[in-house]
């Protein structure tokens, strides 16, 4: 698959003095649903606006299809953008707002009638077509918002936290509409988010920025379970972030003592030394309550402090190898739960599900 998009040692600062984007170095594929997630000043959406074209590279150089970007404007780039604020024209019907971007194109009449009805199909909104903007919900503007970036069929798709408007349902309903029309249609998507779970569940890719760096490039299931440091383990999905220092060493497995003097074993991904201060991952659905023996490299006592009930698990608060806020989840299978706040419970994991990180 060759690559649509190319940033090459792009730099972004606004003061002269602060990078906001530090020596962006990212190729994305051509039909790739890619998604740029962080939290809020971690340089995400600023590259996206570099890549649509309202914001200009301090430094580097931007290709789409193999042509530099970087003195072209916005409206000459072919980029359809999907905004979170909808910006449809209030005063123009449905049809007339996906009708504008063909005629500044200097579309025929007859394609841009074809153009509009194909747009509108793509979001199941074709009997919307003769009503204002007004007249349609949130999640309907959305929608025809997204069928006016696609209308004139662009190489590629920028969506700006298109969905953070909107309530939880219909957020979801509008994450699967929108990764169908990707799967669909082909195009090439770059999407920014600072919700991690809305990321996992769209994306091919995820690159997670912080401090205007790109952290790790992986897809959903490889930045879950093998995090590259501290930061994405954190920052993705649920974590129990266990501290301490690495004691030894031994077949690729680190001893590491924590600050409550017990000693956690976990894979050593990064290739850490002894004496090194790390951080140990470990996703609290791997954690198993209630362990009849100590088989597991991991085993420890644990007292329940809280218990909270979510439907399909349940999520058991601890205080455990000297953290207060220990997490498991127990899947609610059928089979009775039957421990209750205030227990002491014996906890372990394998020492293959948890990693030591920087």
């Amino acid at each position: 698959m060759n690559n649509i998009v190319s940033f090459k040692s792009v730099q972004k600062t606004y003061d002269g003095e602060t990078l906001v984007v530090k020596n962006l170095n990212l190729d994305i594929k051509r039909g790739e649903f890619l998604t740029m997630l962080g939290p809020s000043g971690s340089g995400k959406t600023t590259c996206l606006m570099m890549l649509a074209g309202f914001e200009t590279a301090t430094h580097g150089e931007i290709l789409l299809e193999n042509r530099p970007i970087n003195k072209i404007p916005p409206e000459k780039r072919n980029i359809g953008m999907v905004f979170q604020s909808y910006a449809l024209f209030p005063h123009m019907s449905i049809a007339e707002n996906l009708a504008f971007p063909l005629k500044l194109r200097k579309v025929s009449r007859s394609d841009i009638e074809s153009k509009v009805k194909r747009a509108l199909a793509m979001v199941n909104m074709e009997r919307f077509a003769s009503r204002m903007p007004g007249q349609l919900s949130g999640g309907q503007q959305q929608r025809i918002a997204v069928a006016r970036a696609l209308v004139f069929e662009p190489s590629i798709v920028l969506m700006d936290e298109p969905l953070g408007a909107l309530d939880k349902q219909l957020r979801e309903q509008l994450q699967f509409e929108i990764k169908r029309i990707h799967e669909e249609s082909g195009l090439t998507v770059v999407y920014v988010t600072h919700d991690q779970s809305e990321a996992m569940t769209m994306s091919d890719r995820i690159a997670v920025f912080n401090n205007g760096i790109i952290q790790q490039l992986a897809t959903p299931a490889k930045l879950y379970d093998a995090p590259e440091n501290a930061f994405v383990a954190n920052f993705i999905g649920e974590n129990n972030d266990i501290s301490g220092v690495i004691k030894t060493i031994e077949n690729g497995i680190c001893h590491v003592e924590t600050e409550s003097g017990d000693t956690v074993c976990s894979s050593n991904f990064q290739s850490l030394e002894v004496g090194n201060r790390v951080s140990v991952s470990l996703r609290p659905e791997k954690v198993t309550l209630g362990i009849r023996d100590e088989n597991h490299m991991n085993c420890f006592q644990a007292k329940i402090t809280d218990l909270i009930y979510y439907g399909d698990h349940t999520r058991v608060m601890m205080k455990a190898c000297g953290k207060e806020s220990f997490v498991a989840k127990v899947t609610n299978n059928g089979a009775i739960f039957n421990h209750k706040i205030g227990d002491m419970v014996k906890i372990g994991w394998s020492e293959k599900v948890c990693c030591a990180l920087q």
